[in-house]
């Protein structure tokens, strides 16, 4: 078997003295589409700080191609090819949305995106590339952040609640950019409260529930029981 992409073993986090990670162990394989499932609470998005080195861990509990990163900084890992769509987009209120995309560009990977090709990706953001960010409806600043991945060419990509608070027919859009987006082999985390949108785009699925691992499964093969009680934690 290769050796996975990226490989948690044993990750605990820490907010100052609160424990959301509880010795969790996963992988996500090289070309794989990966879901990240669980309620709010459930240390989704603690999980994707930890591996971005936007919260430390310990040695060797996060190694990407075979390297341990936990001891980098955020732009050290993203240097690497790991890139993450935080959850609330956070673009920068006081650029345009083009100088938002081409700060993703500065790591220098090479790579098939571009600014071009983002535009090509999402063309509404070719017309509103000169408005500030802050001009944009919510789907449309969701389109710039994931653009901004994109455009540093990462080989992981981790999306964190891209559909948290859009309007279904931009969710579906966003969705259905997904095959081009992974389409030259990268990986991506797709961490998502919507079940079913979830696991109608990924091969593997990942349940957490109060910061432990409760369920890991082929995102066709799992039951809406077991989801459901990995989910909730009934028995």
């Amino acid at each position: 078997m290769p050796e996975p992409m990226l490989q948690i073993t044993g990750l605990n986090s820490y907010y100052g003295d609160f424990q959301a990670l509880y010795n969790l162990n996963m992988h996500v394989d090289a070309g794989e589409v990966l879901a990240i499932i669980g309620a709010n609470g459930a240390g989704k998005t603690t999980l994707m700080r930890s591996i971005t080195g936007l919260l430390p861990n310990g040695p060797g509990e996060v190694t990407y191609k075979g390297d341990a990163i936990g001891a980098l900084r955020a732009d050290q890992i993203a240097f690497k090819g790991i890139a993450l769509v935080p959850e609330g987009r956070q673009l920068f209120p006081s650029l345009s949305v083009e100088e938002n995309l081409l700060i993703g560009g500065q790591t220098g990977r090479a790579g098939p995106w571009s600014l071009d090709k983002v535009f090509e990706l999402f063309p509404i953001l070719k017309e509103r590339r000169s408005a500030p960010s802050t001009a944009l409806s919510g789907g449309q600043q969701q389109m710039v952040a994931i653009g901004r991945a994109l455009m540093s060419n990462p080989d992981l990509l981790l999306m964190d609640e891209i559909s948290l608070g859009l309007a279904p027919v931009i969710i579906k859009t966003i969705y259905d950019a997904l095959p081009e987006i992974v389409g030259d082999g990268m990986s991506a985390v797709i961490v998502e409260q919507d079940i079913s949108k979830a696991l109608s785009v990924t091969s593997r699925l990942y349940c957490l529930q109060e910061g432990r691992v409760t369920l890991e499964g082929q995102s066709k093969a799992v039951s809406r029981d077991d989801i459901s009680r990995a989910y909730f934690g009934v028995e």
